[in-house]
C-alpha cells in the first residue's frame, strides 16, 4: 500500500485534502490525524471491516477497545444508551477537549470495537483538523494513537510515518500534539464515576465539577489480568525497544542509584541513557542524558514523554533510567504513561 502525507494548518484548514480523507474513510480506509493529545488512526467505526484494519495496521490485540471520536456534542445520543446528568455536566465543561467518556452503548455501535464490552468510549476532540475531517466523513470515527501497538504514542507525524508508513491510506501532517498524552478516560457507564486513565483533565479538575471521582486501581500498577474498559489498561504500552526503569525514593539516593546503574552498563559495554530535568542533568555521570524539560513545569515533562521515548529508540538505547517525577495534577497521567512504559519495572529507595 502507497501512503499519501498531506500537509495541513489547522489554523487554516485546507478544505480539499479534508475532503479527501473523508471520502478515504467513508469508503473504509484508513487515516491518520493530528488531535490535541496524540495523533490517531481512524476508521469508520460503524465499519467492522474498517476498524478490523486498524487492529491490524497496528498489530493490536481485539480485546483492547477502541475510542469513538465524533464531530457535535448531540452525537453522543447516537451511539450511547443513556446519558446521565453527571455525563452531560462533564461534556458540557470538558467537550471538546481531551476527555473520553465511557457510556452504556446501543446497538448501533459493535461489540468489535468496544473488546466484546457492552459500553462504548467516546471523545469529542478539539483539534480543527480532526473535527473538520469527522465533520466532512458524517461517521463516528474509532481512532487510537496512530502507532504500532505497545510503541510510544506518536505526538508527530514523523512519529505515525516510522510506524505506520505504507499501512494507512493516508497520513495528515498537522504539526506537533499539543498536550503530548492520550486523553483522560473516565467511566460513567453506572454509579460512581471511575478514573480509568489519566490525562490532562486532571482528577482535581473532574472532582470540581462532579464531586467524588473514583480512581481504578490498576492506573499506577499490576495491569496483566483485566479486562480492559479503557485503552492503555491491560497490556504493555507506550514502550521503547530499550528495558526502561523508573526509580523511586529520596533524590539524593536516586540520583546515586542511578549513577552506579549507568556504570554498571557502561563497564558492560552497554549503551545506556537517563532521561533529567533541566535541574539535575548536571548530577548524573552518564553519556547519554535526555532532558524531559522542568522538574517545575508537570505540563512540559507530559508534553515531551512521548518524544523522549522515541528518542532512546533512535539512539539504540538498550536500558534506561530514570528518577520518578511529580504524582500531582497531569504528573499522575505522566507517572502512568511511564511506568506502563517501563512494564511496571521499578526501583523503591
Amino acid at each position: 500500500m502507497t501512503t499519501k502525507i498531506v500537509k495541513i494548518d489547522g489554523e487554516h484548514l485546507d478544505f480539499q485534502a479534508i475532503e479527501e480523507a473523508a471520502t478515504l474513510l467513508k469508503q473504509g480506509g484508513l487515516v491518520a490525524f493530528p488531535t490535541e493529545t496524540v495523533y490517531g488512526i481512524g476508521a469508520n467505526a460503524l465499519n467492522e471491516a474498517s476498524v478490523k484494519r486498524i487492529y491490524e495496521a497496528k498489530g493490536r490485540p481485539s480485546d483492547n477497545p477502541l475510542i469513538v471520536h465524533i464531530a457535535h456534542l448531540d452525537d453522543v445520543y447516537k451511539y450511547a444508551s443513556e446519558v446521565s446528568e453527571v455525563s452531560l455536566r462533564l461534556m458540557n465543561k470538558f467537550w471538546p477537549g481531551p476527555l473520553t467518556l465511557i457510556f452504556n452503548k446501543k446497538a448501533t455501535i459493535s461489540k468489535f470495537i468496544t473488546g466484546g464490552l457492552e459500553t462504548v468510549a467516546i471523545r469529542l476532540p478539539s483539534n480543527n483538523i480532526a473535527r473538520a475531517i469527522i465533520e466532512a466523513a458524517g461517521l463516528p470515527i474509532a481512532a487510537p494513537s496512530a502507532n504500532r501497538s505497545g510503541k510510544p504514542s506518536p505526538t508527530r507525524a514523523k512519529h505515525v510515518i516510522e510506524d505506520l508508513d505504507g499501512r494507512v491510506d493516508m497520513i495528515i501532517d498537522g504539526g506537533k500534539a499539543q498536550i503530548g498524552l492520550e486523553s483522560t478516560v473516565l467511566d460513567v457507564s453506572s454509579g460512581m464515576p471511575i478514573l480509568l486513565r489519566p490525562g490532562s483533565v486532571t482528577k482535581e479538575m473532574l472532582e470540581q465539577e462532579i464531586g467524588q471521582v473514583q480512581v481504578d486501581p490498576t492506573l499506577m500498577g499490576e495491569h496483566e489480568k483485566i479486562v480492559p474498559k479503557s485503552p492503555g489498561m491491560k497490556y504493555k504500552h507506550y514502550a521503547p525497544k530499550g528495558k526502561l526503569t523508573v526509580i523511586y525514593g529520596d533524590e539524593n539516593l536516586v540520583r546515586n542509584k542511578i549513577n552506579e546503574l549507568v556504570r554498571e552498563k557502561e563497564v558492560a559495554g552497554v549503551k545506556v541513557a537517563v532521561i533529567a530535568t533541566y535541574e539535575d542533568e548536571q548530577m548524573y555521570q552518564c553519556e547519554n542524558i535526555i532532558v524531559i524539560g522542568s522538574k517545575n513545569n508537570r505540563t512540559e515533562i507530559a508534553a515531551n514523554l512521548f518524544k523522549v521515548l522515541r528518542m532512546m529508540d533512535e539512539q539504540a538505547i538498550e536500558f534506561i533510567y530514570t528518577k520518578a517525577f511529580s504524582e500531582k495534577d497531569i504528573g499522575m497521567a505522566t507517572m502512568n504513561r511511564l511506568l506502563k512504559a517501563a512494564g511496571n519495572q521499578k526501583i523503591c529507595l
